[in-house]
């Protein structure tokens, strides 16, 4: 408390405050040799007053020996002028033999007439438990600095107020960016944004809030190459109050390419690359649901007579045919879907009319009558059912409709086309 007669501290609230500081103090007569060291001091590495001798270099005795170097040179510089005050961390060995960090201050008090050091007086701090502290940081930041080198994991931050990027490695490698570029000269993430991308990236990143948001973009690094990444971003606030954008980020190309691949096997059909039966009435059955989508026309294809070049030239003849064919249908089949339904029957869904439909159907079976193969001299020809889909039709109905026209155009003379209507007969168009 303070005496209000002379506005300073009382001695016992002095001392009171060191000891409930954790600290000890030390005096240092440099003219005698002779050190003291108070209570508290004794106190704080586990010893009852008196128990130790005061000695000039009790300090340094309990000095850990990898710390007495460091000690000694900061009180020497000190003496010499070099620093304005002794400020040092070191450990001192207490009762039971643990060490305890302490972190050293003190300087010069007293001076003789020619100016020389006489007295030096400082006090040593009990910072266990921030040392610890550091340790434990330490240590979560190797622990996390090796998670990080294992997972490829990127970190940046971006200052809104200073408009300043950091970049650790990682990040730089995967932007492309020259490992030893300085902060200031980085470009602004925003210049390696993939053009159909940088709007919706730049959104997202703008509406980071304080928990975690995960966005996935793609970027243009330095040599040209298209990437895709994934970044986990927050925003942290820092000591001074201000806020600052902190993610990690994460090359994810190889993963979107693995799972674009497998997506792609999964609705394809593997000999002919045509869309599988089951993926393309999944994409019929959304073009028939959506009233916004326009008239569609449903061509049903079968390969006439296709079992004679299987008999004749063999699987490998029939295959390289049925690869042909889906060439042709991908042609024909323009922005619609073309699909493999089983063996040799096949589908095209175009946004066309009835009248358009016939067109390209006899353009399906002029380019498949023009196709060679290895069949003994066996020809190709197709025989297409069309159906217009009527407004809210099934897939069910607009297939059976299709198959049906086919099979007219079987029984028809083949290499024909038929659309599905009340008068299939009179439809029918021959293109022989």
């Amino acid at each position: 408390m303070l005496s209000h007669e002379h506005g300073q501290l009382d001695v016992d609230a002095y001392l009171h405050g060191i000891v409930r500081a954790r600290l000890g103090v030390w005096d240092w007569n440099l003219v005698t040799g002779e050190c003291g060291y108070s209570a508290s001091w004794f106190e704080m590495l586990g010893y009852a007053p008196g128990e130790l001798e005061q000695a000039s270099d009790l300090w340094l005795e309990l000095t850990h020996p990898d710390d007495r170097a460091r000690a000694i040179e900061s009180g020497e510089r000190h003496l010499r002028g070099e620093t304005a005050e002794i400020e040092t961390e070191i450990r001192l060995r207490r009762k039971d033999g643990t060490w305890l960090w302490v972190l050293d201050r003190g300087g010069i008090v007293e001076r003789d007439a020619d100016g020389r050091p006489t007295r030096m007086v400082g006090v040593q701090a009990d910072i266990s438990r921030q040392k610890e502290a550091e340790l434990a940081l330490q240590q979560t930041n190797e622990r996390f600095r090796l998670a990080l080198e294992a997972s490829d994991v990127g970190i940046w931050e971006f200052d809104p107020v200073s408009q300043t990027s950091f970049w650790d490695a990682r990040t730089r490698e995967i932007f492309g960016v020259d490992p030893d570029l300085e902060t200031h000269k980085l470009q602004s993430w925003q210049h390696y944004l993939h053009p159909e991308d940088r709007e919706m990236a730049e959104r997202q990143h703008e509406a980071v809030g304080i928990n975690t948001d995960i966005i996935r973009y793609r970027i243009i690094r330095e040599d040209g190459k298209i990437r895709h990444v994934e970044t986990f971003a927050r925003l942290v606030q820092t000591p001074s109050m201000t806020k600052r954008l902190t993610g990690t980020i994460r090359d994810v190309t190889e993963d979107v390419e693995r799972r674009a691949a497998l997506k792609w096997a999964a609705e394809h059909d593997g000999l002919t690359g045509l869309l599988t039966r089951s993926t393309f009435e999944h994409r019929l059955a959304k073009h028939l649901e959506d009233p916004e989508s326009p008239p569609c026309a449903l061509l049903y294809i079968d390969i006439d007579h296709f079992k004679s070049i299987n008999d004749s030239g063999g699987h490998d003849a029939g295959d390289a045919a049925l690869r042909q064919i889906a060439d042709v249908l991908r042609w024909t089949a323009g922005n619609g879907h073309a699909a493999r339904l089983g063996g040799d029957e096949f589908a095209i869904l175009v946004d066309i009319n009835e009248e358009l439909a016939g067109m390209r159907a006899g353009k399906i079976i002029d380019a498949v009558r023009g196709l060679s193969t290895d069949g003994g001299g066996a020809v190709l020809s197709a025989s297409i059912g069309i159906a217009v889909a009527w407004q809210g039709e099934g897939v069910r109905s607009i297939l059976k409709r299709a198959d049906q026209a086919c099979y007219a155009a079987k029984r028809g003379g083949r290499g024909r086309w038929v659309i599905d209507d009340i008068e299939l007969e009179a439809r029918a168009s021959s293109v022989l």
